[in-house]
């Protein structure tokens, strides 16, 4: 529990463990068998499964039937919340949507969960040294970004990739605390000690001092790679062009 307290589990599995997606397989095999008898396109990953259909009415006939087959001879519960008809643009799956052109791409639900659990990493007031916070973010960037390697979001990660690396200047703002502190690092990272006043002795917020022309210059791109700071466009660049590669993406 949240707490720390355990309770015993009376009936189910544990959200997440390996033995879930395992026994929905197992159980939703009759499933995908009607599905192929009655000569659906279908795509189904564990309990989560799409059928594509070339009208609106034949996907009411066919949502209708599938839900009679479900708890039926299935014995099992269909959660209407989550069970919809709706033209294949406007579903998710598996964190992926459609766009205009028939490319995937990763669904609002997906950025809005990248962008909290980065919140998460990130947030100011964890007192964990830069050193293991960068690790962590490394971790959790590089495994989301191998997930939705086949999406076609050049754009939106170009606006993520400037955000994170933000998010890291705010936490490396946090971290200096004292104005002493920030002066010796600017200056150090390049900044005059003539214009370092105008950043050190600011009374404006940290997420606003993360957008500061002197924090920008002085924790820049090129310095938050070196540091271990994941860049989102040049791992979007590797995983759709391969490394190396000089290829420009396409906006």
């Amino acid at each position: 529990m949240p707490d720390g307290s355990r309770e015993a589990t009376e009936i189910g599995v544990p959200q997440g463990g390996p033995l879930s997606p395992l026994l929905a397989n197992i159980v939703l095999d009759p499933l995908d068998k009607e599905l192929e008898r009655r000569g659906h396109c279908f795509a189904r990953y564990a309990d989560d499964f799409l059928v594509m259909v070339r009208s609106a009415r034949a996907a009411q006939r066919v949502m209708a039937s599938l839900v009679r087959f479900i708890e039926g001879p299935l014995k099992l519960v269909v959660n209407r919340t989550k069970s919809r008809t709706a033209p294949l643009k406007c579903c998710a799956f598996l964190g992926f949507t459609l766009n205009g052109r028939g490319q995937a791409k990763w669904s609002d639900k997906a950025r809005k969960r990248f962008k909290q659990r980065v919140r998460e990493i990130t947030r100011r007031n964890r007192g964990h040294a830069v050193s293991e916070v960068i690790a962590e973010l490394r971790r959790y960037v590089v495994g989301w970004m191998n997930y939705f390697r086949i999406s076609h979001s050049y754009r939106e990660v170009t606006l993520l990739a400037d955000w994170v690396r933000r998010r890291i200047r705010l936490y490396y703002w946090k971290q200096w605390k004292r104005p002493g502190t920030r002066r010796r690092h600017l200056i150090a990272l390049g900044i005059d000690p003539k214009e370092v006043r105008m950043a050190t002795r600011s009374r404006k917020g940290y997420w606003r001092m993360s957008a500061n022309r002197l924090v920008q210059y002085a924790l820049n791109n090129r310095w938050l790679e070196d540091q271990g700071v994941p860049d989102l466009r040049s791992l979007w660049i590797q995983l759709h062009f391969g490394p190396g590669n000089p290829a420009k993406a396409k906006v």
